[in-house]
C-alpha cells in the first residue's frame, strides 16, 4: 500500500499541511532563519533552498536509517548492514542538479559487491523530470548557450552545461516522439482529420491532427519525408490505423489539395470518406495568377459561389472558368481543379457554423505555427532532429489546445457520416 507521502498532487506532497504543522510546532529551530529574514539578511528565495537542501540531506539520512538502523560507535557485530561513511554526490531537480553529500552503506564482509544503495537516492537519480523540464524551456526560446543564464544559481547546485542541456534535451525529445508514435486511438471518436505538411530545413514533417465529436483537437501523429509525397503520406497513415483508428469509420479528411495526400487517404481509407480541399488555399493559387485590378471582383465572386449549395455553386465557378479561360488560362485551370471537393462540406449540408473550421486546414495550420514558435532557434536541422523536435513541440502546443469553433453542431457531421455509411453498407449488401 502506498503511504501518503508518496501521493504528489500539483500543489505538492498531499502531506504538505501535516509537515507545515511539524515546523509550526517545532519553530524554536526555524528563529535563527527568521531573524535572518528580519534583519534583511537572507532572502525568502534563499531561504527555501538553503530548507530544501537541508530536508533532501535528512531525507537521505533517514532512508539509510531504515535499511540500516541508526548511526553508532563502533563496530555492530548483531547488524549485516553497516555505515560505510558519507560520499560526494548529487540529485536531480527540475531545472539542475544539487550537489550533497550521500550516506554510503556496506554489507558486512570483504571483497567487491558489497555496497547498499540507499533507497532514496536511488529515487533522486530519475533524471526524466529534469529533461522534461529541460526540453519545456528550450521550447519556449530559451537557446542552450543561454540556459545557465536564465536558471538560477543557487548555492551548492551544479551547474548543467549547455553540451549537458542538448544530451538531455535529445533524450527527452525522443521520448516525445516515442510517446507520440505510439499514442493509442482506438479510443478516439475522430470526426475530422486535418493533415498538412511542415518544412524544416530541407526535411518535410507530415501531421495529422483529428477532432472528436465533442470539438477537441487531438495530434494524432507524424511522418517525416522529402517532401509531402506519397510514400509518407501513406506510411502516416497506415500508421494511425495500426495504432487504433478505424477505417471503416467515416470521417471528413480536410487537405491543402496535395495529390500525395489525396492518393494516400484513397489507399489506406478508401474512396469512400469525404475530402474537403482547404478553400484559403484554393482561393491564393487562383488569385495570384489574375492582375491586381482584377483580384479583388474573382476574390468575392468565389466565396458568394461557396456560400450557395453545392449544384449551384459549382456551375457558378465553371461560368466564371469561362470566362478567365481567354485572358487567364492559368487561373481557370487552377479554378477548375478539384472543384467538387471545395463543395464538399455543401454537399454534406453541414450548418454554416461549421463551415468556417472545416472549409480550411486553419486548425492544423494554426498547430503548426506553434510549431515553428518552438523551434525557430534550430538553424541546423540535422538527423532525426525534424521528427523529435515537431513532435516535443506538437505535443507542448497541444497543452493549449481549444475545442473548434462549432463544435456544438458537430453532432450534424456525425449524423451526416454515419447516414452516409449505412447507405455504403446497404448497397454493398
Amino acid at each position: 500500500m502506498a503511504r501518503r507521502y508518496h501521493t504528489v498532487t500539483k500543489q505538492g506532497l498531499s502531506s504538505e499541511k501535516q509537515l507545515a504543522d511539524f515546523l509550526i510546532r517545532n519553530g524554536q529551530q526555524l528563529l535563527p532563519m527568521i531573524e535572518l529574514i528580519e534583519q534583511s539578511r537572507m532572502a525568502v528565495d534563499e531561504l527555501i533552498d538553503c530548507v530544501g537542501r537541508v530536508t533532501i540531506q535528512a531525507v537521505l539520512m533517514a532512508s539509510a536509517e531504515q535499511v540500516a538502523g541508526p548511526r553508532q560507535q563502533g563496530t555492530a557485530k548483531d547488524r549485516e548492514i553497516l555505515w560505510y561513511g558519507k560520499q560526494g554526490g548529487s540529485v536531480y531537480l527540475r531545472e539542475g542538479k544539487l550537489a550533497v553529500e550521500r550516506p554510503r552503506l556496506r554489507r558486512r564482509g570483504h571483497g567487491r559487491g558489497k555496497e547498499v544503495v540507499v533507497p532514496a537516492y536511488a529515487a533522486m537519480q530519475d533524471r526524466a523530470g529534469m529533461q522534461t523540464r529541460m526540453l519545456e524551456i528550450l521550447l519556449n526560446g530559451v537557446s542552450t548557450r543561454k540556459y545557465q543564464e536564465i536558471i538560477p544559481q543557487l548555492a551548492d547546485r551544479v551547474g548543467v552545461a549547455k553540451s549537458s542541456v542538448s544530451r538531455e534535451s535529445i533524450q527527452a525529445s525522443e521520448t516525445a516522439l516515442k510517446e507520440l508514435l505510439e499514442r493509442p486511438l482506438g479510443d478516439k471518436k475522430i470526426l475530422v482529420i486535418y493533415l498538412d505538411g511542415i518544412h524544416c530545413g530541407e526535411r518535410c514533417v507530415i501531421g495529422a491532427v483529428g477532432v472528436d465529436d465533442q470539438g477537441y483537437k487531438t495530434v494524432l501523429g507524424i511522418q517525416e519525408g522529402a517532401t509531402e509525397n506519397a510514400a509518407a503520406c501513406k506510411e502516416l497513415l497506415q500508421n494511425l490505423v495500426a495504432r487504433g483508428l478505424d477505417p471503416e469509420r467515416k470521417c471528413l479528411f480536410v487537405i491543402d489539395g496535395s495529390k500525395a495526400l489525396r492518393s494516400a487517404i484513397n489507399a489506406v481509407f478508401g474512396q469512400q470518406h469525404p475530402v474537403q480541399r482547404c478553400r484559403h488555399h484554393k482561393l491564393a493559387n487562383v488569385i495570384e495568377r489574375l492582375p491586381k485590378d482584377q483580384q479583388d471582383q474573382m476574390r468575392s465572386a468565389i466565396r458568394a459561389a461557396w456560400k450557395m449549395n453545392a449544384n449551384e455553386g459549382m456551375a457558378r465557378l465553371r461560368k466564371l472558368a469561362e470566362w478567365l479561360q481567354r485572358d487567364y488560362p492559368d487561373a481557370a485551370a487552377s479554378l477548375l481543379e478539384g472543384l467538387e471537393e471545395c463543395f464538399t462540406i455543401n454537399r454534406l449540408d453541414l450548418p454554416p457554423t461549421l463551415h468556417r473550421c472545416l472549409a480550411t486546414t486553419n486548425v492544423i495550420e494554426s498547430s503548426q505555427s506553434g510549431v515553428r514558435m518552438r523551434t525557430r532557434r534550430i538553424c541546423r536541422w540535422r538527423a532525426s532532429m525534424p521528427q523529435r523536435w515537431v513532435a516535443a513541440a506538437f505535443l507542448e502546443t497541444e497543452k493549449h489546445f481549444r475545442r473548434i469553433m462549432g463544435y456544438r453542431e458537430l453532432w450534424a457531421l456525425k449524423a451526416t457520416l454515419q447516414g452516409e455509411a449505412t447507405k455504403i453498407k446497404e448497397k454493398i449488401a
